[in-house]
């Protein structure tokens, strides 16, 4: 197994599959994490397989059998449920607060450097391009969404992409304001969300709503993924491995301006005249 999540597991080895595999990797990852507790017989029904095929599938992803399977997935919602305060009493990295100055140092090296490697390593490149096409197109107007410490980075991508093209806003904090323009978002729009563990429900919400209405959703999440990743269009997830008992957004931070980079190249010359024209404007008003 990789060292990733089940979903990502499945993700990497759908191209690897048979059609009627692929099949039911793709119902489990529409169901995820839910899905995978339902019996082999309902599954097989809903990707129109028989119930051997699903055997075959779990026996594709290393398991021994279908009770194998579910009991990794058990594992894995055990910590995608975790808590600062779960995470502080059960001292998964180590007992924090006991390490001293330089050993803390080391450690935050070296978990923020697997972390990071990792997650940029575990991105599929699928996702990675069609997140560039949709933020890079446009005719597509880009909506941000974050959570309670996420907001930043929604804030942080957000700002990035205004620099580089038109139609770019953040979703509104006031009820008001926020249900006028989730209820005016159409085919042409794209949510971008960030939801990690502990998610929030107003997420997979926004999300439905959004593909219910023909938008598309763009999700970064980490390695557990999600609810809101059975409604996304692109799906990037990131580890949050830190040597405190909070997830760290380093990793995200990474894959953010990764993307960024990507869009950079993707609008060329557009984004080269854009950037040129606002440190214009920014001069001639005294901003810089």
């Amino acid at each position: 197994m990789a060292s990733g999540t089940l979903a990502d597991e499945i993700r990497l080895k759908l191209g690897e599959l048979s059609p009627a595999e692929r099949k039911v990797g793709r119902v489990m990852l529409a169901g995820y994490p839910a899905a995978g507790f339902e019996t082999i017989a309902t599954i097989a029904e809903r990707a129109a397989v028989s119930a051997p095929t699903v055997l075959r599938f779990v026996g594709r992803l290393g398991f021994r059998g279908y009770p194998d399977f579910q009991a990794a997935l058990r594992t894995e919602l055990d910590e995608r449920s975790a808590s600062p305060l779960s995470l502080y009493e059960s001292a998964v990295h180590t007992t924090f607060g006991d390490e001293d100055d330089q050993s803390l140092l080391q450690l935050g090296s070296r978990l923020f450097a697997t972390a990071l490697t990792q997650s940029l390593a575990e991105l599929p490149p699928h996702d990675v391009n069609r997140a560039t096409q949709l933020l890079a197109d446009p005719k597509r107007r880009i909506v941000l969404a974050g959570g309670r410490f996420t907001h930043l980075l929604a804030q942080y991508l957000g700002l990035h992409l205004m620099q580089l093209r038109d139609d770019v806003m953040f979703l509104p904090d006031r009820d008001v304001e926020r249900t006028a323009v989730l209820a005016a978002l159409t085919r042409r729009d794209v949510l971008v969300v960030f939801d990690y563990r502990r998610y929030e429900k107003d997420k997979v919400a926004m999300a439905q709503l959004v593909r219910e209405q023909g938008g598309k959703v763009v999700l970064f999440t980490d390695t557990w993924l999600s609810p809101a990743t059975a409604h996304a269009e692109v799906v990037l997830p990131s580890q949050v491995t830190s040597p405190s008992p909070y997830d760290s957004l380093v990793p995200t931070m990474a894959v953010i301006e990764t993307v960024v980079a990507a869009v950079i190249a993707s609008l060329g010359e557009a984004a080269h005249q854009r950037l040129r024209h606002g440190e214009g404007v920014a001069q001639r008003v005294g901003l810089v």
